[in-house]
């Protein structure tokens, strides 16, 4: 028997404050090396399709085990940047859990929720940890992560104003839509204002420029990048990265590939500092006039987690249908 959790199943049993601690586990575990957490191969998709010589899209395959867990994960997941102008998301994605003693399959969830609801945990977490007092926040970016990630770390720090910045005019939905959360949240017309003077920065796109000046950025200034996970894609330029004191990465070894990074002569060790050792105490901000950068590009650790504690509430809670896949 196997239980499918739906979208609205996941949203049921979601709370951002215990998701903030799993992910934190999470990453401790990651950085004292007890996780399986194979390549993540990523290939294009929809060539041919309508007539089309180009992709339309990335496809993901995304598997981990944390040490100790009863189950495993296998993420299925997609960015598909056209999706914009179809009014539906750019990530979607579906989890398959399997028992890890017996390999049974426990659970095939709905993944796109809990991909947006984890990577605004890492946001959530770097504010946490590296911010400096109450949180003025830039928004570069406007889509469903932007939001996630403002929630995120309105659960974990106290978000005193919002600034979002978007090209589009999402960026009055998204300020709208972040209302609730902050005393002041407003849709700006330009990237340096809402970076200008904010304590904590946030780009949450699919660019592949730089989408602010590192010059605009106030000392003191957290930047948490979310949005670069190929060596095409880029949201930060070399002035934010030159004028950091410290470089954050979730996977070193994969920021050191990514558009953000590459070319800037900055390796895995010891120029990116594993974002796991700020969780288990051995890292952190050392002045609090320094400018730091977290780059993520997202670990599969991170969805076996969420997905586990998700699962793990629904089953308490009884929700979630039960089927029958083979004898």
């Amino acid at each position: 028997m196997v239980t499918t959790l739906s979208d609205d199943d996941i949203a049921s049993v979601l709370e951002i404050d215990a998701l903030l601690e799993r992910i934190a586990d999470a990453f401790r575990k990651q950085g004292s090396g007890a996780v399986e957490r194979p390549e993540r191969p990523h290939f294009p998709v929809g060539i041919g399709l309508d007539s089309s010589t180009e992709p339309l899209g990335t496809g993901l395959v995304m598997p981990a085990y944390i040490h100790g867990s009863e189950y495993y994960a296998t993420k299925l997941a997609s960015v598909h940047e056209g999706n914009a102008e179809r009014g539906r998301p750019t990530v979607n994605a579906q989890i398959a859990l399997t028992d890890a003693t017996t390999g049974r399959p426990a659970a095939f969830m709905a993944g796109t929720r809990i991909t947006n609801a984890r990577t605004g945990c890492i946001g959530g977490l770097a504010a946490r940890e590296l911010s400096t007092g109450p949180v003025t926040l830039g928004l570069i970016g406007a889509g469903t992560q932007a939001r996630w990630q403002a929630r995120a770390i309105a659960a974990a720090t106290d978000v005193q104003a919002i600034r979002v910045y978007s090209p589009s005019d999402s960026r009055f939905d998204c300020a709208s839509d972040l209302d609730a959360i902050a005393p002041t949240v407003e849709a700006v017309d330009t990237p340096a204002t809402a970076v200008t003077e904010s304590t904590v920065v946030v780009t949450a796109t699919t660019s592949t420029q730089p989408v602010f000046s590192g010059e605009t950025l106030s000392s003191g200034t957290l930047v948490i990048a979310i949005g670069a996970y190929t060596s095409e894609m880029r949201e930060i330029d070399t002035a934010t990265v030159e004028r950091s004191t410290q470089v954050f990465a979730d996977v070193p070894e994969e920021v050191a590939t990514i558009g953000d990074i590459r070319g800037l002569d900055l390796t895995p060790t010891p120029d990116l500092v594993p974002f796991a050792s700020v969780l288990s105490g051995d890292a952190g901000r050392e002045n609090t006039d320094d400018i730091l950068l977290v780059e993520s590009v997202g670990s599969a650790v991170l969805d076996a987690a969420a997905a586990t504690y998700l699962y793990e509430a629904a089953i308490e809670n009884d929700v979630g249908t039960t089927v029958l896949l083979s004898a």
